[in-house]
This record gives C-alpha cells, structure tokens and sequence, in this order.
C-alpha cells in the first residue's frame, strides 16, 4: 500500500517542484535598462549635432559655451563616482557609519552638480527657444540633470536604508546600493560624454 505525501512534503522531496532557488537577474535587468536609456541620450546627441550642423544661427548669436562651470560639473560627478565606490566598499565590510558618510557627501556632490548647472542656464549667451539648436542643448542637460536628480534621491534611500540597527542594508544584502551605485556611474558617464560633444567640438 502506497503512501501520499503531504503537498508541503511532497514540494521539499522534489527539486523540481517549482520551490527551488532562481537565478537573481535584478541587475541584468537594470542593465539593460540603462542600455535603453543610453539610446535615448544617443538620440539627443545626434540631433544636437545636426541642428548645429544644417542650422545656421542668426547675426550676433554664437554656439561658444563657457568652460569654467561645466569643468567644474565634471570634477564633481567623477568625484562623486569614487565617493560611491567607497560607500560600497565600506558596505562590504559591514561598515555602516563610514557608509553612510560616503553616501551623503555623494548626494551632496550630486546636489553641487545641479546648483552649478542652473548657475549655467542663467548665464548661457541664448535661450531655451531661440533655435534648435539651443532647444537641443536645454533637452539634453535638462535630461541629464534629470537623472541626477533621481540619482541623488536613490543616494539618499540608500543611506536612510544603511542606518543601524533598523536598517536593510548590510554586508550580506546590498543590492540596493549596487544598483543605485551602476546608475550613478552610468549618469557620471553620460556627462564625460554630453561635455565633450557639447562643450568640446
């Protein structure tokens, strides 16, 4: 006479059961939606530089951009890029006040960054409607600004979520902070590129 299992039973006895541990694909899928979000910036950059190109701009205006505050603005965001690596290695090592510290002096630079970026806009020699050009350029920085200001954000989630003993973060779970770690580094390499395109060439 044959027996049944218990369904509780059953699913422990089987390892294909539907119980078993998957594969964690959440920063895959981050990934791959920073590659989309990579696409979308391409195609401010292309039409940036093809307004430029085929738009002549009217007498007396000019395409010539200051240098000193976007230089500054790249300082601060590479600077920033190291100051969450150090967060995250601080993490690892169940190090949860130095963590934090790191954490907020990179949402403070991310914070600086935008400062120093409305600073800019009220002093660029054109406006947000003067031509297509100038209309790119607002979109661009805007949308990068964008995501700085969400990045800063996610910044401060994490280091609330880094607190003790009440906190979620630790050595053994940081996914939150390495996902919010890859889209800072992303947004920081956004910038080096938006600088070179609409500062440099």
């Amino acid at each position: 006479m044959t027996t049944t299992l218990p369904i509780s039973e059953q699913d422990q006895s089987h390892p294909d059961s539907g119980h078993e541990d998957h594969p964690d694909h959440r920063m895959f899928g981050l990934a791959t939606f920073l590659v989309a979000d990579a696409m979308t910036f391409a195609g401010f950059f292309a039409a940036y530089l093809t307004f430029k190109a085929v738009n002549p701009l009217p007498d007396g205006a000019i395409y010539e951009l200051e240098l000193p505050l976007p230089i500054l603005n790249t300082i601060l965001l590479l600077v920033s890029s190291a100051t969450f690596h150090k967060a995250g290695q601080a993490i690892r090592k169940d190090d949860h006040s130095l963590c934090r510290r790191w954490l907020l002096i990179t949402a403070g630079l991310g914070i600086a960054f935008l400062v120093s970026q409305m600073v800019e806009y009220f002093t660029l020699p054109f406006g947000l409607t003067d031509n297509l050009y100038a209309s790119t350029f607002f979109a661009a920085t805007g949308f990068h600004g964008l995501h700085v200001t969400l990045g800063a954000l996610m910044t401060l989630i994490v280091w609330w979520q880094a607190r003790q003993p009440e906190g979620r973060l630790s050595a053994a779970n940081h996914f939150p902070l390495e996902a919010a770690e890859l889209y800072w580094h992303f947004v920081d390499g956004i910038w080096v590129v938006l600088f070179v395109i609409l500062y440099l060439l």
